[in-house]
């Protein structure tokens, strides 16, 4: 990004999620966290700096799902961390298995894996790699909620988002028969 307004770049963190299918049928959901400074900087218990573009955090979460969506393996790495102990954290994301990414899954991932329990980055992760994996699976939920007897599926999904409002135009022209008009004002 440019230096508009006098603006100085001081800390960059990059996010990439990513949705793999694998030959054993199941799916990987890969979260990567890079946390870089731009400026050299001292971690607390340090006996050096670290270097400008050097990374502070460089964190590789994956989880293992199947079609269902259901956690069979969660693992991280930690490539870079701020202190030694941290890499510990690889080890604590055995709780996920046998959970399924849908409602309820960032406050379940909270409630396991919060506080002191493991790294905040990594619990950071899971929310955006379960709707990365949602995502993923788009084409397979979009071929069931259009199948026929699908009714319930696809009255689960009014009213899910923005766009599929029983009163918006994405309802209407899907399913007319779960539109509904907006009030008069």
């Amino acid at each position: 990004m440019s230096n508009d307004g006098g603006r100085q770049e001081i800390h960059h963190r990059q996010v990439d999620l990513r949705f793999y299918r694998r030959a054993d049928g199941l799916y990987e959901v890969e979260g990567h966290l890079v946390d870089t400074k731009s400026h050299p900087f001292r971690r607390q218990l340090a006996d050096a700096d670290l270097q400008s573009g050097e990374p502070l955090h460089d964190i590789v979460v994956t989880l293992v799902i199947d079609e269902d969506m259901l956690v069979h393996d969660a693992r991280a790495a930690m490539r870079a961390t701020p202190f030694t102990v941290c890499g510990g954290a690889s080890e604590t994301l055995r709780p996920l298995r046998g959970l399924r990414l849908g409602a309820g899954w960032n406050k379940r991932v909270r409630e396991l894996l919060g506080g002191a329990a493991s790294c905040t980055h990594i619990v950071e992760l899971l929310g955006p790699m379960a709707t990365t994996a949602f995502q993923g699976l788009a084409p397979q939920r979009l071929a069931r909620i259009n199948a026929p007897g699908s009714e319930a599926e696809r009255t689960g999904k009014v009213n899910s988002c923005y766009a599929y409002s029983e009163q918006r135009e994405v309802v209407a022209r899907l399913w007319p028969h779960l539109h509904r008009r907006p009030p008069r004002a």
